[in-house]
C-alpha cells in the first residue's frame, strides 16, 4: 500500500512540474525569441518481486516481475526550432533565420542570444539597450575606415565619424566610338584658362600693357607696375599640329611698355607653326589654321621681376578631329572639392586608333602638364570592335594639380574595359555613345543611416550618397544548441553538454542569414500549450485519486483491526 501512496506523489510532483512548464511557456508567448521547453516522463523502479528465469527442458522460461514506485521528470527539453520572423522597421532590430545566436560580452563572459533587439549607446557601441551588454563583431571589416576599434571586438555605430573625402583615382570609360561616321571637319581651338583684365576687372585688350594687367603685382612702379629698368620673361612650350614640339621664339622679354599685342605678334611671328594667336575677351587663342586631327597645345610660364598669373592650362574648347566625342564627368580632389573633367574622344589618323584629349577641367586648377592631359593611341580590333588597349609605352592616366596641393598631382586612370571584350569602349558602326559613366572619388560626409544584410554586414549610408561596410556581426554556432544553459533574459551560455561556440559569418558554415528591421517571435504554440495544460491535469487529478483510494483501503483497514 505504500508503493500506491508515494507513487501518487510522485505523480503529482512530476504533472505539477509538467503545469510549471507548460505554464512558462504560455507566460512566454510573445517574449522575443523565447523557445519553449518540453518535459518528458521516466519511471521509478520500486521492487523485483521475482527474477526472469530461462528454459530448463520441457519447462519454459519466465519474465521478471517488478513493481514501479511511481514517476520521475528525465529530461526539460528546450524547443529550438525558429520562431516567426516579422518585420518592425526599427533598422537595428535583427533576427536570425536558421541557425546560430547573436554574441554579446556580459561582465560575466560572453552570452548568446536571438533576440536582436539593439540600440546605440551614449558611446557608439552597439547594445542591447535592457541590459547594457554589447554586440560582437569579427573580421576587420571598418576598421580600415576608422569605423570599428582595432582589437576591440565590440561593435560601434559611427554615427562619431566622418567618412573623409576620397579624391577620384579612376574613371570608367562606356560605350561607342564611330567606326565609320563622317561629320564636318573641325580645326583645334586652344584657349587660356585665364582672363586677362585691367581697370580693377575690364576685360584687356590688344594695347593693355603687361605689367598694368589686374594679374600682374610685385614691380617697383607706383601702382606695382615695371620699372623702366625692370624686366620679365615670358617662357612658351608646345606642340605643332602635327606632334612636332615648339622650337623658336620661346622666350618673350617683359618691359613697363610691353602690351598683349606684343606678346600675340611674338607667337604668331616667331614660334607658332600652321595655327594663329589671337586676343579674345582677355583670353589667349590659338587656333590651327587647318581642319582635322591635331596634337597642338602650348603653354606659358612668367619668371623676374614681379608675379604674372599665367595660365595653368590651355583649354580645349574646340578638339581638332574629322570625328570626335566629348564627354563629361564630375570629379572630386583630395579634400572632396568637385570638379566637371571634360575630355574628348578623337579619331587619330590612324586606323582603328583614338586618343583621349583633356579639354578643360573646372576648379582651382593650378597645374595640367601637357604631357600628361592626352592618352595616345586607344586601339580597337578591326574584326570585332572590341578594345584592343594601348602602346606599351602609353599608360590610361591624366594627371591635374590643383592649388591646395601644387606638391602631389593628382592621377585619374581612365578604364577603357577589358582588352578583347566589351564591357567598356567599342569602335561599331554607327554613332558615337561613349560617356564617362562612373568615377571613384566622393566629398566628405557623415553617417546617415545603418541597415543590415543577410551575411549579417551592417552597411552605413552617408550623407553625401556613399555606401561603406561599417562591420560584421559575430554568429556563434554550438554542435548541441538544446545543451545550451538559460541566464534569464533570453540569454543562454555555453554548458558541458553544448559544445564550445564557434564564430562565424552568417549564411557560412551552416548559420542562417540576418534579416535587417525584424524580430525573432516566441516559438511557443498556445494549442499546444492547452492541451498540455488539460494532459497535467488529468495525470494530477489521476494520481490524487490514487492517494485517495490508498487512503480509503489504509482506513478500512484499520477500522478491521479495531
Amino acid at each position: 500500500m505504500s508503493y500506491a501512496l508515494s507513487s501518487g506523489v510522485t505523480g503529482l510532483k512530476a504533472h505539477q512540474k509538467m503545469l510549471d512548464v507548460a505554464g512558462n511557456n504560455l507566460a512566454n508567448v510573445n517574449t522575443t525569441a523565447f523557445k519553449s521547453s518540453s518535459m518528458s516522463f521516466s519511471e521509478l523502479l520500486g521492487q523485483t518481486i521475482k527474477d526472469a528465469t530461462q528454459p530448463n527442458g520441457p519447462i519454459g522460461g519466465t519474465n521478471p516481475m517488478q513493481m514501479g514506485a511511481g514517476v520521475e521528470v528525465s529530461s526539460i527539453t528546450p524547443n529550438t526550432s525558429q520562431g516567426s520572423i516579422v518585420n518592425t522597421g526599427n533598422p537595428l532590430d535583427m533576427a536570425i533565420e536558421g541557425e546560430g545566436y547573436f554574441v554579446v560580452a556580459s561582465s560575466e563572459g560572453p552570452l548568446y542570444t536571438r533576440a536582436g533587439m539593439f540600440g546605440v549607446d551614449q558611446s557608439g557601441f552597439l547594445v542591447d539597450p535592457a541590459t547594457g551588454f554589447r554586440v560582437q563583431r569579427m573580421g576587420l571589416t571598418g576598421e580600415s575606415d576608422g569605423f570599428q576599434i582595432t582589437g576591440d571586438s565590440s561593435l560601434r555605430i559611427p554615427y562619431d565619424v566622418a567618412l573623409p573625402a576620397q579624391s577620384t583615382s579612376q574613371v570608367t570609360i562606356t560605350g561607342n566610338v564611330s567606326s565609320d561616321a563622317t561629320p564636318v571637319a573641325q580645326a583645334q581651338v586652344l584657349m587660356s584658362n585665364v582672363a586677362y583684365t585691367h581697370n580693377d576687372g575690364t576685360d584687356a585688350s590688344d594695347t593693355t600693357e603687361i605689367d598694368q594687367l589686374d594679374q600682374f603685382s610685385g614691380g617697383s612702379g607706383a601702382n606695382g607696375e615695371l620699372a623702366a629698368a625692370e624686366t620679365g620673361t615670358i617662357t612658351i612650350a608646345g606642340y605643332d599640329s602635327d606632334g612636332t614640339a615648339l622650337s623658336s621664339g620661346l622666350t618673350f622679354a617683359v618691359t613697363n611698355t610691353t602690351t598683349l599685342a606684343d606678346l600675340i605678334d611674338h607667337l604668331n611671328t616667331n614660334v607658332l607653326n600652321g595655327a594663329t594667336a589671337s586676343l579674345v575677351n582677355g583670353q589667349v587663342r590659338v587656333a590651327d589654321d587647318e581642319t582635322g586631327y591635331s596634337k597642338s597645345d602650348i603653354s606659358l610660364s612668367y619668371s623676374g621681376v614681379g608675379s604674372l598669373e599665367m595660365p595653368a592650362y590651355f583649354e580645349i574648347p574646340t578638339a581638332g578631329g574629322d570625328e570626335v566625342k566629348n564627354i563629361n564627368i564630375a570629379v572630386f580632389d583630395s579634400l572632396g572639392g568637385k570638379h566637371v573633367l571634360s575630355a574628348a574622344l578623337v579619331r587619330t589618323d590612324a586606323i582603328n586608333t583614338w586618343d583621349l584629349i583633356l579639354t578643360s577641367m573646372t576648379g582651382n586648377v593650378s597645374e595640367i602638364d601637357m604631357d600628361n592631359r592626352r592618352i595616345n593611341g586607344i586601339s580597337f580590333d578591326p574584326e570585332t570592335g572590341a578594345y584592343a588597349g594601348l602602346p606599351l609605352d602609353e599608360t590610361a592616366e591624366l594627371s591635374v594639380t590643383f592649388d591646395h596641393d601644387t606638391a602631389h598631382p593628382q592621377t585619374i586612370a581612365m578604364d577603357f574595359g577589358t582588352v578583347g571584350a566589351f564591357d567598356g569602349l567599342t569602335q561599331f558602326a554607327g554613332s558615337s555613345t561613349a560617356v564617362a559613366r562612373d568615377q571613384d572619388g566622393y566629398d566628405a560626409g557623415s553617417l546617415s543611416t545603418v541597415s543590415v544584410n543577410n551575411q549579417g554586414v551592417l552597411i552605413g549610408a552617408f550623407s553625401n550618397g556613399i555606401k561603406k561596410d561599417l562591420a560584421m556581426l559575430q554568429i556563434a554556432l554550438f554542435n548541441n544548441p538544446a545543451g545550451l544553459q538559460s541566464m534569464g533574459g533570453g540569454y543562454s551560455t555555453s554548458s558541458a553538454n553544448s559544445g564550445g561556440a564557434v564564430a562565424v559569418q552568417a549564411l557560412t558554415a551552416g548559420a542562417g542569414s540576418v534579416q535587417g528591421g525584424a524580430l525573432e517571435k516566441s516559438n511557443a504554440d498556445v494549442a499546444t500549450e492547452f492541451v498540455t495544460l488539460i494532459q497535467a491535469q488529468n495525470g494530477f487529478q489521476a494520481n490524487a485519486r490514487t492517494i485517495t483510494v490508498a487512503n480509503q483501503i489504509l482506513q478500512e483497514l484499520t477500522s478491521l483491526i479495531r
